[in-house]
């Protein structure tokens, strides 16, 4: 059998990033053995980028990832089973199966992306730096990217194969082609973002120019949702450890934030504190890190606007929807409460007969520069405050400082203009579906970060594996489209090896369980 394996795939074109507007082709360095490649700081810089620019692939953590995530939560799905065999289905139908191309291309696309960063670490241990700390800033960006991806494979794997170096023969591939345990992936990303919060002088936000580049900020915001998620799914004995560290770097990157109140930011784009707008997208100062996409570019642009639009809608973008758009889950919409200011911003429904269901609308570009083809310049949000203020909330809840955690729910929703806690619980309605403190943050946060990939995350965090099943499994299938949801089971946390990686070592990349 062959010895090439789908995670090392050969490093992407890099691209050169000086601002965020600057989407500029470079020469691809793996033409070049990787011993000739690194003689100067220019060429580690484009190395740099270049694992920047694998995150932006769909199948990777750019804005067409969201089959691999949104999907597979309660918020949206599709109503099409039939489509390229059937395989984007599986995801939102909870009956994926190894073989599935999909599945293959995902892991790939993550692989790949962890092996830029590797690369771009090796030829940071190869150039003399004529200053020291701007190495170790370039190395800081690095391990962000790479604590990033792996953040991802970790939380839809479990144990993967866990690779720290730049693989470039097939002896090294087949040496590391084997599942780690995942507690040690969970090192490793702790790892990488304590480098760059304690050893590099990063800024703590990027300026205008170089927003899609890593943060102090993000790193701590980042590694405060990685120890939170480590509290769920790790060891117990550790638990409490794990949220104070939570609430450490939370509160780190709180303080950094540069506005006082959450409602300073609003959900009008045609506001100048637009949360959404493309025209602020550069200075919004609750985003915390994105992916850059170039607005009215034909290779760099982005499509989400477009792609989410139905049929006889026209707030997204210019251009002329045909289909359905991206399909919402009735659930979600329901989920609103009657006086959400986000609901009219966050989904539309569509009454073309060829739709007749709700789609996204949060992301927006109705510009003359993005035009009747959508080459929008929406950025995709990876990370931003409300999150973090949310993740604040149930850091406290689950330490039992409950009257700690309520403050953080009441500003989130002060800006969707909704009563606070205390006043909402008092509501009959409110307090049959959230009658407790840790529901109701729940709640919030689907709400407030629907669409943005954070959705099942946040289930596989709340919930246990048996909770979770009699959640989904409670749901009314009437409003979750055609999917089946009770296939949903214990299996269905994690996703299955695909096929070709498992074939390459049966035992060290044994399958999980259920597949």
């Amino acid at each position: 059998m062959k010895k090439t394996i789908l995670f090392t795939a050969i490093l992407a074109v890099g691209l050169n990033l000086t601002s965020c507007e600057d989407f500029l082709s470079e020469d691809n360095p793996n033409k070049i053995p990787v011993e000739n490649y690194f003689t100067t700081e220019n060429d580690v810089e484009r190395a740099v980028y270049g694992a920047y620019m694998a995150l932006r692939s769909g199948s990777c953590m750019g804005e067409g990832s969201t089959m691999y995530t949104e999907e597979r939560s309660d918020n949206t799905g599709r109503l099409d089973n039939q489509s390229s065999a059937g395989e984007p289905f599986q995801f939102t139908d909870f009956s994926l199966l190894p073989s599935n191309t999909y599945l293959k291309s995902h892991w790939q696309a993550m692989y790949k992306t962890v092996n830029n960063a590797n690369f771009a670490l090796k030829g940071i241990q190869t150039v003399t730096f004529s200053d020291e700390k701007e190495k170790d800033n370039y190395e800081a960006e690095a391990r962000f990217v790479r604590a990033l991806v792996y953040f991802d494979i970790v939380r839809k794997w479990g144990d993967a194969p866990l690779v720290t170096s730049y693989l470039a023969t097939p002896a090294e591939i087949e040496a590391h082609t084997f599942r780690e345990d995942k507690k040690k992936i969970y090192e490793q990303i702790v790892e990488d973002l304590e480098f760059g919060i304690e050893k590099s002088t990063l800024p703590n936000h990027q300026p205008e120019g170089n927003k899609g580049r890593a943060n102090k900020a993000a790193m701590a915001g980042l590694l405060g949702k990685v120890y939170l998620t480590m509290a769920h799914v790790l060891d117990t004995q550790n638990r409490k450890e794990y949220l104070n560290s939570a609430k450490t770097y939370l509160e780190m990157c709180l303080g950094m934030k540069q506005f006082n109140r959450l409602n300073e930011v609003t959900y009008d784009d045609n506001a100048q504190t637009g949360l959404f707008a493309v025209a602020n997208k550069s200075t919004c100062p609750e985003i915390l890190f994105q992916i850059v996409y170039k607005q009215g570019d034909k290779d760099y642009h982005s499509s989400i606007a477009a792609d989410n639009q139905s049929i006889g809608i026209t707030c997204n973008s210019q251009y002329p929807s045909k289909g359905q758009g991206t399909y919402v889950n009735e659930d979600l919409v329901n989920e609103y409460e009657a006086t959400d200011k986000r609901k009219a911003f966050s989904v539309v429904y569509a009454d073309n007969p060829k739709a007749m269901a709700y789609c996204i609308t949060k992301f927006r570009d109705t510009s003359d520069a993005a035009g009747t083809l959508a080459y929008g310049g929406n950025d995709w949000i990876i990370l931003r405050y409300a999150d973090v203020i949310l993740m604040m909330a149930e850091v406290y809840e689950a330490l039992g400082e409950e009257t700690k955690a309520i403050p953080y729910l009441d500003e989130v929703r002060e800006r969707a203009g909704l009563p606070g806690y205390t006043e909402s619980i008092q509501n009959t309605d409110y307090r049959s579906k959230y009658p407790t403190l840790k529901l109701a943050i729940l709640h919030e946060r689907r709400v407030e970060l629907a669409f943005e990939n954070q959705r099942w995350y946040d289930l596989l965090r709340f919930f246990t594996i048996d909770e979770l099943v009699t959640y989904m499994h409670a749901k009314d299938p009437n409003c979750y489209g055609i999917s089946n949801l009770q296939n949903f089971n214990e299996k269905d946390i994690y996703y299955p090896i695909p096929y070709d990686e498992w074939k390459l070592n049966p035992e060290g990349m044994y399958q999980n369980e259920g597949y």
